[in-house]
């Protein structure tokens, strides 16, 4: 008890000390706010002669900026002081700020006014104020550390005296200031690219520098290029690119072909869609004796043509892949090499890199050859033809395509024994005419004659990982190689645990938690809900609740595939890690030691971050056509169900099309609704009408913005309940279907592309 007495004695403790005691106690604590009697008391002593003290330096700290009054004769840290952090600015639609901060556990929410005039993208300085009663995390922005460089596109809206740009990106909520004088050519209704450059304080809009004049606003070009420079992707070669590639030569000698294994006798074919130009893996098969064949999977030889570190290889580790949007491919590699000297075109030599299995009806290998081949193509089929002859019996190499068939549907049955997960979905595409506008929507889905290419395709692809990611050294014991891997790790149990509380919602339980009992359970769920109208939402429920695939030299299997090792081989037109690849297996083919891994994984990575904004202009592009579509349906009806909820609407998912739009719950007419999150559904106050996910509705097309790529629905509520005389008819129901509520936009039934995996 002395001893207590004795620390809380100003006796015991100076001035000076007690000060460095406190402004402690304010940067242990920034989020704090203190009572002079609290910072006595924690200071060495509440006395008299210790309040003085206290209050003395407190003053001082007041008068030179480092605390502040925050309420009666309470302090706290002014913003300038509490302890700073480095991240990313994450902007929203209204101006607020979200930063990104590693190691914190929560992103950092800034009001704009106090975002100092921070950009989507910018790295900033930012520091916590204080908690939210939510916990969020909620600080100001004190400086810009560095502008993000990513251009906006836009409108431009030309006035007398200058130029705003009118941003399509809901992340950049203010206009962009052009100068007139410096930029007179840019024209009313333009769409244009412009970078931020400055953003001066007290300044209503940022400045701009003008990138690139696309083209009018509206126009199919216009608005695809447009699309193409939001995600800073190319949409044409420079002319060295162009040059280098022309200057190839294409010629397949007589020397090139005898030091090739020749295929050009033996039946070989590709399937591909109908308005694919660049073919990039063909099949081979013939009979060895009564049950047994050889198959060869034939890869485009493209790292014959394009070698390390040349102008044409730079711009493919550029560009990382093709990038698929709804009108147009936007390829990899110039249509030289794509188009032609690559592309397996039928009754022409072509050169490959390929994997050749002589297997039997029991799917054992019996044996398997890796190398450089010269082939033939002796036909193209598209998917549709290579079909009906799987379906009649009958047609052009019949016997060959039957054969393959055969043996591809017995690959695909032992591949979901062994406990990959069946995602086969849908593929919405649109009918377009000449000027690309859509005037129509029908759905592929996938067929045995996309199975049968799907399969050798994976085959080939998990036997080249398998021979590359492993030797057997001269003790005989298996030493593993750098190699350029697809992963998929297995799914988190909490990401599970939501996707089994969603699916409840439908009556339907999962119990798996982990391994490949979650791989059999989802597979026996996608055979329950197939053709009802939750099929949907569960599928993409399904597929968020799964780890994302990547590239990587750090092999741990493929889950999706039930694959220990799994690789992407099959299309080195359209993608970078497979010419990496297709290097890899030429170098142990030939002895070599085990390549840079340091250097192969920064290529992984650039390659995964290449397919992710790819990914998302693909979808930004169906996005545009869905609202082009709907824009000539504007106050027309359709039948739909419900594919999400919010606090502020739902997400509606029309049953003929499958587009999807947003009604905003302040636009119904007939009743005031209110989201209970707690039961997943809206209730209507005075008709009772009560709507939930897949629940029946039917609505009016209001608005289709182009620009912003939104589509917006109106509810209609049924006549009775507008009458105010209760809650059932159509857009009562509980059935089952639709999205969940964390999607911010319009979704499509996709499916992988062919060996995407």
């Amino acid at each position: 008890m002395k001893k207590q007495q004795k620390t809380r004695s100003p006796k015991g403790t100076n001035q000076s000390d007690r000060a460095g005691l406190i402004l402690s106690l304010f940067r242990e604590f920034p989020n704090n706010k203190f009572s002079l009697k609290h910072l006595a008391s924690a200071s060495g002593g509440a006395t008299k002669e210790g309040r003085r003290e206290t209050l003395a330096i407190v003053d001082r700290l007041f008068e030179e900026g480092v605390i502040e009054e925050c309420a009666r004769e309470k302090y706290r840290l002014t913003p300038k002081h509490l302890p700073h952090h480095e991240g990313v600015a994450d902007m929203s639609p209204s101006g607020t700020v979200y930063v990104k901060v590693e190691g914190l556990e929560t992103d950092v929410l800034v009001n704009a006014r106090n975002a100092s005039n921070a950009l989507n993208g910018d790295r900033v300085e930012v520091v916590v104020t204080h908690r939210g009663r939510s916990g969020q995390l909620e600080g100001e922005i004190t400086r810009i550390v560095e502008r993000s460089r990513k251009p906006y596109v836009g409108v431009a809206e030309v006035g007398l005296h200058q130029i705003f740009v009118r941003a399509d990106s809901r992340k950049m909520p203010m206009d962009i200031y052009l100068s007139k004088r410096q930029y007179p050519e840019v024209k009313d209704g333009e769409k244009v690219v412009v970078r931020i450059v400055d953003w001066a304080e007290g300044s209503k809009s940022p400045v701009g520098e003008l990138i690139e004049v696309l083209g009018i606003a509206g126009n199919n070009d216009t608005e695809m290029h447009a699309i193409l420079a939001e995600y800073e992707l190319p949409y044409r070669f420079e002319a060295a690119v162009e040059e280098a590639a022309e200057a190839i030569d294409g010629r397949v000698t007589a020397r090139e072909i005898a030091s090739r294994r020749d295929f050009r006798d033996t039946v070989t074919f590709t399937v591909d869609p109908a308005d694919a130009k660049d073919f990039d893996d063909a099949l081979s098969v013939r009979r060895i004796k009564d049950g047994v064949w050889e198959v060869g999977v034939h890869i485009a030889d493209v790292t014959h043509y394009v070698h390390p570190h040349s102008t044409i290889d730079d711009e493919a580790v550029e560009r990382g892949t093709s990038v698929y949007l709804v009108d147009r491919t936007v390829p990899m590699l110039p249509e030289r090499l794509s188009n032609e000297l690559c592309s397996l075109r039928p009754n022409e030599t072509s050169l490959c890199f390929s994997a050749v299995f002589t297997l039997n009806e029991n799917l054992e290998i019996l044996e398997e050859w890796f190398g450089r081949t010269v082939i033939h193509s002796n036909r193209r089929f598209t998917y549709a033809e290579a079909q009906e002859i799987i379906e009649t019996g009958r047609g052009d190499y019949a016997e060959e395509v039957l054969t393959l068939n055969r043996l591809a549907q017995a690959l695909r049955r032992e591949r979901f024994r062994n406990g990959a997960i069946s995602f086969d979905r849908e593929e919405m595409k649109f009918r377009l005419d000449e000027a690309g506008r859509p005037v129509g929507v029908y759905f592929k889905e996938q067929k045995e004659s996309n199975q049968m290419i799907e399969e050798f395709m994976l085959l080939a692809n998990r036997r080249v990982a398998e021979f590359c990611g492993r030797r057997k050294s001269d003790k005989g014991r298996m030493v593993d190689r750098t190699m350029v891997y697809r992963v998929h790790d297995t799914p988190s149990e909490e990401k599970l645990d939501r996707f089994r509380q969603f699916i409840l919602r439908f009556g339907h339980i999962f119990k798996a938690t982990k391994g490949r009992a979650v791989a059999k359970e989802m597979n026996k769920l996608f055979a329950q809900i197939k053709g009802t109208t939750e099929e949907n939402a569960v599928s993409t429920m399904a597929v968020r609740s799964m780890a994302k695939a990547y590239y990587s030299t750090d092999n741990i299997g493929h889950y999706g595939l039930a694959f220990p090792y799994y690789t992407h081989f099959t299309s080195p037109i359209r993608r970078y890690p497979d010419m990496m690849v297709h290097r890899l297996l030429a170098r142990y083919l030939e002895g070599g030691k085990s390549a840079d891994k340091e250097a192969l994984e920064a290529l992984c990575v650039r390659a995964s971050e290449r397919e992710i904004v790819a990914a998302e202009a693909e979808r930004a592009s169906i996005k545009y056509k869905m609202v082009e579509f709907m824009k000539e349906h504007l106050g027309e009806e359709f039948d739909g169900h419900i594919s999400g909820l919010t606090e502020w609407g739902v997400y509606v998912e029309l049953d003929e099309t499958h587009i999807e739009g947003m009604s905003f719950l302040r636009d119904v007419e007939g009743d005031f609704f209110q989201f209970d999150e707690q039961n997943y559904e809206i209730i209507g106050r005075s008709t009772g009408i009560r709507l939930t996910l897949g629940s029946s509705v039917r609505i009016r097309v209001k608005r289709a913005d182009l620009q912003k790529r939104q589509l917006d629905f109106e509810l209609l509520l049924p006549d009775a309940a507008r009458r105010g005389r209760g809650g059932a008819g159509g857009a009562s129901g509980r059935a089952s279907g639709g999205a969940d509520s964390a999607r911010k936009g319009p979704s499509v039934r996709r499916s992988a592309r062919r060996s995407g995996r």
